[in-house]
């Protein structure tokens, strides 16, 4: 290579005019005006339009017409003011060309599946499968340069807090938290595994026993689940840990972050501290622990209205155990159609939905198929509750509350977007507190809303002796930050006394034996000298997606995998030589079918 850059491609401007330069590229689109030829020349800092004039350079302007997309050029030439007129305002180096009087051809390249340059249509599994051209694209190296730089500034705000970046192991032990792990076997110990980790948990905690006293970790964890848009097999979180901590030292510390992320990285200032919402409550008014707060449409529970209904749907609702809740589109009912209202019913289906019921309030009256089984005390309750006046629409579900929960969830977002509530740069953050420490299993025992390691509040510790009904009744000291209706990170007090984690295993049916063999290094790490101690995990790829605005988590990850975990660019998983598996003393074995499956 001859001719070495002495400016990226997003760098010259007007006072670079008169200047001789070299720059370093790919050829994005090619115009021939009139005998001249105009090259587009980019690079991850920009881009950059070439001249080859044959005033300027019969011999390079020669070989400009043997140029195609996506060559990798080396230009020497002269920075000239474009022509009056014909500045572009929308790139940066919009007033200036380089007419090149130097040419060096360093690659050249095969047409590319899709235009890198404008790949927004393309399918998704064509650009995961040539992600390395995906990502010469501006948007996805943009995306991922946002990433870099949003990571170093997290990584300096914990240096600057007197944390200590301390990395845990990849290969640990299998341990129960809430996922299928992803095995390794082991060479040197045959018939034995290891466990790439779902969280450096176990490894922090005993960190707090070290003294460390603040911990911190950019690390990488796998899941074995299955995946949707939010989720990767394995992804990155930002982990800490520290001792001699309340609550809200942690949750001071995190919204501290919070504010120089959104300045530094969006230049929003957002205010603290944050707003925070009992579990219990967002449930309630929003059906959801992950609340989105950007827009109103809050739930409201009307089963007391309807308690001695004669309503058919409404009154066996109660009768089994359910409820009956309702949300209010205010002002809205001259935008929707008969349609819009109609369509609920089969939107709410797949998530177990049986039907949605809804009032137009009109200035004649209500209107709606069901009122007419209301008696004159219930409507008139009903819409004192629901603060109904007429240009409203009342919608009420009625079923066990865990559905109609989710499918109101979904309702409030499917209105916020149609009625265009949701804003791009706006950021609403929250505190959800005071989670169940434990929640009922389908066979009414308690099993860990978190993990097993987090500690119950302290007024609630004396129910760890009561009936199965008392421990659904003990909170834990817990806490999520959610972003725009998504849990962005979730952390706890941590259990540092040996009797109450040992206490807390037996309530999860975890014997003597069974917690020694899975967790017997941290129950022995904490009877010695554990300090009270607590964290927090947050995903780093969703803050960065959302930040970003993206709807898909592989969007702000180099080579991320599809829904069935495989990578399409490099074909992983893919199958290993027969000597590699006796070295692990491993036999494989298919199934065939489902119906081989079940009978195996």
């Amino acid at each position: 290579m001859k001719l070495k850059r002495t400016h990226n491609c997003g760098e010259l401007r007007s006072e670079n005019i008169g200047e001789t330069v070299t720059l370093n590229g790919w050829v994005g689109s090619c115009r021939d005006h009139g005998g001249v030829t105009f090259i587009d020349l980019y690079d991850r800092w920009g881009l950059t339009q070439i001249v080859f004039d044959p005033e300027y350079s019969q011999e390079t302007h020669k070989i400009a017409h043997t140029l195609r997309g996506q060559y990798v050029v080396a230009v020497k030439g002269d920075v000239k003011p474009r022509p009056e007129g014909m500045a572009n305002p929308n790139i940066e180096t919009g007033e200036v060309d380089v007419y090149v009087s130097e040419f060096e051809l360093l690659n050249s390249s095969k047409t590319p599946p899709f235009d890198i340059l404008h790949a927004g249509s393309v399918h998704a599994e064509t650009k995961l499968k040539y992600r390395y051209l995906d990502l010469r694209s501006p948007e996805m190296q943009q995306r991922l340069i946002f990433r870099a730089r949003a990571t170093h500034m997290i990584r300096n705000f914990f240096m600057d807090n007197e944390f200590v970046e301390i990395e845990t192991p990849i290969l640990g032990r299998a341990t129960p938290e809430g996922a299928r792990d992803y095995l390794v076997p082991s060479r040197v110990n045959q018939g034995k595994f290891y466990a790439l980790p779902q969280s450096p948990q176990l490894y922090k905690q005993s960190l707090m026993v070290s003294g460390f006293d603040r911990y911190f970790q950019i690390a990488r964890c796998f899941r074995d689940e299955d995946l949707r848009a939010e989720r990767q097999p394995e992804f990155t979180q930002v982990d800490l840990e520290m001792s001699f901590v309340s609550s809200d030292d942690v949750i001071t510390l995190l919204e501290k972050l919070f504010v120089k992320l959104m300045k530094e990285m969006k230049d929003i200032d957002i205010k603290i501290p944050m707003t925070s919402i009992t579990y219990q409550d967002a449930m309630l008014k929003y059906g959801s622990d992950a609340p989105d707060l950007r827009f109103g449409f809050e739930i409201t529970d009307i089963t007391d209205v309807f308690q001695n209904t004669g309503f058919g749907v409404f009154k066996n609702a109660v009768k089994n155990g359910g409820c009956i809740r309702a949300i209010n589109l205010k002002g809205y009912s001259k935008q929707l159609s008969r349609k819009d209202l109609d369509e609920l019913t089969p939107f709410v289906k797949p998530m177990r939905g049986k039907g949605v019921a809804w009032i137009r309030m009109n200035e004649e009256g209500p209107q709606s198929p069901i009122i007419k089984f209301f008696s004159e005390a219930e409507a008139e309750n009903l819409y004192k509750m629901m603060d109904a006046e007429a240009g409203d629409v009342i919608i009420l579900l009625a079923d066990t509350e865990k559905i109609v929960s989710q499918c109101l969830a979904a309702i409030r977002g499917r209105f916020a977007k149609k009625f265009d509530l949701i804003k791009e740069n706006d950021f609403a953050f929250t505190w959800v507190v005071d989670f169940p420490l434990f929640e009922a299993d389908d066979d009414g025992n308690p099993t860990p809303t978190h993990h097993p390691f987090t500690s119950p509040k302290p007024e609630d510790m004396h129910l760890l002796d009561g009936s199965k009904e008392d421990l659904l009744k003990i909170k834990s000291d817990a806490y999520d930050i959610v972003l725009n209706g998504s849990e962005i990170g979730g952390g706890s007090i941590r259990i540092h006394d040996h009797k109450v984690q040992e206490k807390i295993f037996r309530i999860l049916g975890i014997d003597e034996e069974e917690a020694k063999e899975k967790f017997g290094f941290l129950l022995d790490a904490l009877q010695y000298g554990a300090p009270p101690h607590g964290g927090v995990a947050l995903g780093l790829d969703r803050v960065i997606m959302i930040l970003l605005g993206t709807d898909a988590i592989r969007d702000v990850i180099a080579f991320p995998k599809t829904q069935k975990a495989t990578c399409l660019m490099t074909d992983a998983p893919g199958t290993v030589d027969e000597e590699q598996l006796d070295e692990l003393a491993l036999e494989i074995s298919l199934f065939d079918d489902e119906e081989d499956k079940d009978d195996d």
